[in-house]
């Protein structure tokens, strides 16, 4: 197959878990939460429905306290905002929505000055770029708990992760699995033909030090020999050309974000990282530590949300915003209705 190269600026593999994979709308406003002045007019991203109590219900004592929410800008990260801010409000918090904010580092800064009080982050976003590592731990609870730890000397308190983990994954067009032997698992490359070993990949990911040729050489395969992975069967293109080159059939296995919506809307299916060689980025909740001392009851509130995030639902969200053109808050705003934490108003 030709092999298709593209140059562009990158951030740094280790803080990629802040990428910008999304723009959304922000009606000139550069961190979300602020209101257009003179207009009336209240951007899209700072814009959350009226809620009541569900199963989340009023913390004794909070009776309008000020709480900050921030989240990243990109659609995964403001639907979590959004549900935060559903959340606090139906714990009695009168909310300040920053999500929205620009990047990784302004919303680990913003958690750190206890400018903002919550946020939700990416287990090995905090490990390799915030805490400086220079390599994740594939296991997801060993991860969690490294950087729970290690961020307590920070004064930021790590609450239980939830099941999604937007790591790295290989996709395949869900009707090319028979033809490709019934493939499930990244160990079933292997037991491929050569010629069947085709591979979509980001320009970063080709040649990082965890990236395609050390992802084959986990799995035994070698890149660039005919018994391996030849190197022109490794095509490379920009982030969402990948997507699409993997559904057209241009490759047999594209290298995408787990819990990306475009998976489900192209129907392609996930092989199973069945040696653990992707490292662990579970999302889990994130508290200023002064915030949760003096409301500890908040650590429970998402402890109960954080079951029901799993790759899967996220998976189904990203979609509803990115290809179906919903809101966020709206899409977290029926989450939350569905999973009974909150109620109509």
């Amino acid at each position: 197959m030709s092999t298709t190269t593209t140059r562009y600026s990158r951030w740094s593999s280790a803080a990629r878990r802040g990428r910008v994979r999304y723009v959304a709308a922000t009606l000139g406003v550069a961190v979300g939460g602020v209101v257009l002045t003179g207009c009336g007019l209240q951007p899209a991203t700072s814009y959350v429905p009226d809620a009541g109590a569900g199963s989340i219900e009023p913390i004794e004592g909070v009776d309008g306290a000020p709480l900050t929410v921030t989240s990243k800008n990109f659609t995964e990260q403001l639907i979590l905002g959004k549900i935060s801010v559903l959340a606090a409000q139906a714990a009695g918090f009168d909310v300040t929505d920053l999500t929205n904010a620009p990047g990784s580092q302004p919303v680990r800064d913003l958690v750190l000055t206890g400018e903002a009080d919550f946020t939700w982050e990416y287990t090995g976003t905090a490990w390799l770029a915030f805490l400086g590592e220079e390599a994740g731990i594939a296991d997801q609870e060993e991860q969690w708990t490294a950087v729970r730890d290690a961020d307590l000397a920070n004064g930021l308190v790590w609450g239980a992760p939830a099941p999604l983990n937007n790591t790295y994954a290989m996709a395949v067009r869900t009707e090319a699995i028979e033809e490709l032997g019934g493939i499930t698992t990244m160990s079933g490359l292997a037991e491929l033909p050569p010629e069947e070993r085709t591979f979509c990949v980001e320009a970063e990911f080709n040649s990082r030090a965890d990236g395609v040729t050390p992802m084959l050489a986990h799995y035994g395969l070698e890149r660039g020999v005919a018994t391996g992975v030849p190197d022109e069967n490794i095509g490379i293109y920009d982030t969402g050309a990948v997507y699409t080159a993997t559904d057209n059939g241009a490759c047999n296995f594209g290298e995408v974000f787990a819990t990306d919506g475009r998976i489900d809307a192209l129907d392609l299916t996930l092989l199973e990282d069945d040696l653990n060689f992707f490292p662990a980025y579970n999302a889990a909740p994130v508290f200023y530590e002064e915030t949760l001392e003096r409301y500890p009851e908040l650590e429970d509130v998402f402890a109960r949300i954080a079951p029901t995030l799993t790759d899967e639902a996220l998976r189904s969200m990203n979609l509803r915003v990115d290809v179906d053109g919903e809101e966020p808050a709206d899409v977290a705003f029926e989450f939350m209705i569905d999973n009974g934490f909150i109620t109509e108003p």
